[in-house]
């Protein structure tokens, strides 16, 4: 079973391919370090991925027809972004008949650590001081959400620590956790493990291999009624509104 992960929920996208688990190529604006990799360039998506999708596929020397289905942030994050993403995935899917699986960006985040079990807390930054979040305790490799997919100020932030027991380190990823590391040790003391974007698997990784585990129980979305999930801001939008997510059959 070959899956092709695309994300674009963020300033920076990544793409991979997995077989069976495991990982055949990716790209993505990224640098690799020891401690994992770390995003740094950004593009527009309407430019960008379409060439990632390619340079995997060439990577792997497979092409469309040979894939299983393709696995794509739905939401939340950027509106542009998802947008962009999910058009194009939903015309390669269309071209090649090829079934799509819709996944939560946090929860994407959140599988990106895979090194450790606990709380682990996503954060994608939703600018103007607010942070999309969820909450997932990781056991035995296993992701149980704890939290539904929120945005938060960020100064609000400390409401999550109600839902974990006191002593309990929290492990915060996304970009949202880089850019308000200061925050959130301030917030949560010793507690606080700010391992931003320096995961063991890409975004585009971790979404082929949720989308291997949700293909093999069930089959993909009805792309006509596949849609992002926007998490609103109250500073962009007035108010905040919530698309419910999108149902697998």
């Amino acid at each position: 079973m070959r899956i092709l992960g695309v994300d674009t929920a963020t300033s920076t996208a990544s793409v991979a391919l997995v077989e069976d688990s495991q990982l055949l190529a990716e790209a993505g604006q990224f640098s690799q370090r020891e401690n994992g990799a770390i995003f740094r360039a950004k593009g527009n998506h309407s430019e960008t991925v379409l060439p990632l999708i390619q340079a995997v596929l060439d990577q792997a020397q497979v092409g469309l027809a040979d894939l299983s289905a393709i696995a794509i942030s739905i939401g939340p994050g950027s509106f542009t972004g998802l947008r962009i993403g999910l058009a194009l995935v939903k015309g390669l899917a269309y071209q090649s008949d090829l079934p799509v699986i819709g996944v939560s960006s946090l929860e994407a985040q959140a599988a990106r650590v895979n090194d450790l079990d606990g709380i682990i807390c996503p954060l994608i930054d939703a600018r103007k001081q607010e942070v999309y979040a969820a909450l997932f305790d990781r056991r035995a490799g296993t992701l149980l959400r704890r939290m539904p997919d929120q945005v938060f100020d960020v100064a609000a932030l400390a409401t999550v620590a109600e839902l974990i027991a006191a002593v309990s380190p929290i492990n915060f990823v996304g970009n949202g956790s880089a850019r308000y590391g200061k925050e959130l040790t301030q917030m949560f003391g010793a507690r606080a493990r700010v391992i931003g974007d320096a995961c063991d698997y890409s975004v585009g990784h971790a979404l082929a291999r949720l989308g291997q585990e949700r293909f093999s129980a069930m089959s993909g979305a009805d792309l006509g009624r596949l849609v992002p999930f926007y998490l609103g801001s109250s500073q962009a939008l007035g108010n905040t509104r919530v698309n419910p997510p999108n149902s697998l059959k």
